[in-house]
């Protein structure tokens, strides 16, 4: 107790200095705290999004774009191009509930005097069910509007705004790309997403795939989802697929991905994102490391005598070493607790917005490392301190 008394009064003494020294453990922590609640909170967003869309999804795409557990062969998803032939062929699997083929392509739309870019999602009316969307005004369409390839289109709401200066006033609206006019007949609720580089729902643009047949003159499918009746469905569905366009394509042409597969690729990805980011983060750590480390020396060639005429009284080469050590910890600690709280306060106003949080970890990782950084870069001062001698101590001026 005697060892934390002297720090505590010795930063009395230098409240300014301990304040600044501080400041560099608080900035680190913050960082590291703060990057960590933010990658938890994302990853917890997209689990979020997948649970809404339910577990019994499946994706048919070209190549095989989480060959090795993550995406690793990008360039091979462009191999293929499915089509309503196996679209139909697909259809006759007993335990589909559902099947979308799904044809995508940015566009820039324009209404009026305004442009905006937005990326077209042409399929049935089972895109709705499978992605979980629904209308916050008007209507969506229906598969009676794709077999007559009605010229209809439904918007995400921050599109709709963009154009129509409100969502509201978009349905009924006429909107002008690839050289047709369509009627704006719904408008989705508010999705959200668009974070670190991902994709804005709410800019996302649907249509009847048959109407995109204009432009999409191949009448290609860049992915076919299927939903199972149930999970139990999954992997006898999954099979049936393979099996089915084994007869048309090869093998290493195709890929059937279920949603725990996708699920589990993406968070693989965020992992390794977030690990670069939080050491990035820590290099602010490793100088606020060093500004304890001078200060320390400072403060032991401040106390020459003082250490001299202790030594001279009795004290250990041990006791001086402790006590400098002691000082260096407190110091990194009062850094470390007060970054956390920081850290814990902006993560409660970003809550509003954004699931963010801190968990244990990330509080068991800042007091460590903030306890770790106070002995590495207190060890050098404080042995310095501890190997005076006595005799020159006391002599120093």
């Amino acid at each position: 107790m005697g060892f934390i008394r002297s720090a505590f009064f010795d930063f009395s003494r230098n409240k300014g200095r301990t304040f600044l020294t501080s400041l560099g453990i608080l900035i680190g922590v913050m960082a590291v705290v703060l990057l960590t609640a933010f990658g938890l909170g994302l990853r917890a967003y997209i689990e979020q999004q997948f649970e809404d869309l339910g577990s019994n999804l499946i994706r048919v795409v070209p190549g095989n774009p989480l060959e090795g557990g993550s995406f690793s062969n990008l360039g091979s998803y462009i191999t293929i191009e499915f089509d309503e032939k196996d679209v139909q062929n697909l259809s006759r699997i007993r335990d589909v509930k559902i099947i979308v083929p799904v044809y995508s392509k940015t566009i820039n739309m324009v209404a009026g005097n305004n442009k905006e870019s937005s990326t077209i999602y042409a399929s049935t009316e089972g895109i709705f069910t499978t992605l979980n969307v629904k209308a916050e005004y008007g209507r969506l369409f229906t598969d009676q509007e794709v077999d007559k390839r009605s010229k209809v289109i439904v918007i995400g709401p921050t599109l709709a705004a963009d154009l129509f200066s409100s969502a509201k006033n978009a349905v009924g609206k006429s909107v002008k790309f690839e050289g047709q006019k369509y009627m704006v007949i719904g408008v989705t609720e508010k999705k959200g997403g668009g974070g670190f580089g991902g994709p804005d729902f709410d800019t996302f643009t649907y249509m009847p795939y048959k109407t995109a047949f204009t432009f999409n003159t191949e009448k290609t499918f860049m992915v076919i989802i299927l939903q199972a009746k149930n999970d139990q469905d999954i992997k006898p569905v999954i099979k049936q697929v393979e099996e089915i366009l084994s007869k048309r394509y090869e093998e290493e042409e195709f890929s059937v991905i279920q949603q725990e597969e996708l699920l589990t690729a993406i968070n693989s990805i965020f992992g390794v994102v977030n690990t670069v980011l939080v050491a990035i983060a820590a290099i602010s750590l490793i100088v606020g490391g060093i500004g304890i480390m001078n200060i320390m020396y400072v403060t032991v060639t401040e106390r020459i005598k003082e250490i001299g005429i202790r030594r001279a009284l009795g004290a250990r080469k041990s006791d001086i070493l402790i006590q400098f050590l002691v000082a260096s910890v407190i110091l990194s600690l009062i850094g470390g607790i007060a970054g956390l709280t920081v850290s814990y306060i902006i993560v409660l106003f970003i809550q509003a917005y954004f699931p963010a949080y801190i968990d244990l970890n990330s509080v068991l990782l800042a007091i460590g490392v903030s306890s770790a950084i106070g002995i590495i870069f207190g060890v050098f001062p404080a042995k310095k301190a501890a190997d005076l001698s006595p005799i020159d101590a006391i002599r120093y001026e």
